[in-house]
């Protein structure tokens, strides 16, 4: 298999897989633990790892949030030390892999494949991506499965936010276009709801045409960056990894 053709396999996979304990009931636990509103909680536990920084270099580094937003809920965090509330963040990713993933029983060779392609990977232009390749990693199974699944997505939504401003589109902008699907345009009103998730506030405007064209230019380009890291795996390794992961989504839906 091709890298960037398993890299247009998997992408699903990564971005449910590796994001999926940020609304799980192990990060709600520590927000009520902490006494912290679930943004509050996001951009401490996930942005921790830069370190006790403005909040616009948070905004630099997650891109598609309004920046008074960001400001607000890093700032509202600051309770939490920001190496705590990394090391919680990333204990609650194990967390949840230990529960999600349990009836996964190749975890330790998915974690294997990520780590090749999280381990060979430029860090240039992915700060969040750089600072979780660095944490402790778990000892293995679901734990480091997890853990190795938002290290990856931090890879692919970091070079998806330079491939957007290259093509001189907003993050607002590229948020009501959205990821096309095989061609088909996202309907609008389920892009702001997107939007409106992100905070960013109303009205909204209708995305032009052009818009819709750099925001598919902008995928694309993705997808090329990120083909780069996973060929650090070999034919035969990049469909094992798009096997596994497919297992792992089966298995993650099934708890």
């Amino acid at each position: 298999m091709d890298p960037r053709d398993a890299v247009v396999e998997t992408k699903a996979a990564i971005g449910a897989l590796g994001g999926g304990f940020m609304l799980s009931r192990e990060v709600k636990a520590l927000c009520e633990r902490h006494g912290l509103g679930p943004r509050e909680m996001y951009f401490r536990g996930r942005c921790g790892v830069l370190g006790e920084v403005d909040a616009d270099v948070v905004l630099a580094a997650v891109v598609f949030f309004p920046a008074g937003h960001v400001r607000e809920s890093w700032e509202g965090g600051r309770k939490l030390p920001v190496e705590e509330a990394a090391a919680l963040y990333a204990g609650a990713c194990h967390d949840w892999g230990r529960r999600r993933l349990a009836g996964f029983g190749n975890a330790d060779r998915l974690a294997e494949l990520l780590a090749a392609v999280a381990d060979g990977a430029d860090a240039y232009c992915a700060p969040l991506f750089a600072g979780w390749r660095a944490m402790p990693r778990p000892d293995g199974g679901p734990a480091l499965a997890a853990h190795l699944l938002h290290v990856v997505r931090e890879l692919r939504g970091a070079w998806h936010a330079t491939a957007v401003v290259a093509q001189g589109l907003g993050p607002l902008e590229a948020t009501l276009v959205g990821a096309a699907d095989a061609g088909t345009p996202v309907p609008y009103g389920r892009t702001t709801d997107v939007a409106r998730f992100l905070a960013w506030p109303e009205p909204y405007p209708v995305p032009s045409e052009e818009a819709v064209e750099r925001r598919a230019r902008a995928e694309e380009l993705t997808d090329d960056l990120v083909a780069r890291a996973y060929a650090a795996l070999g034919p035969a390794e990049l469909t094992e990894l798009c096997g596994l992961l497919r297992e792992a989504s089966l298995a993650g839906r099934a708890r």
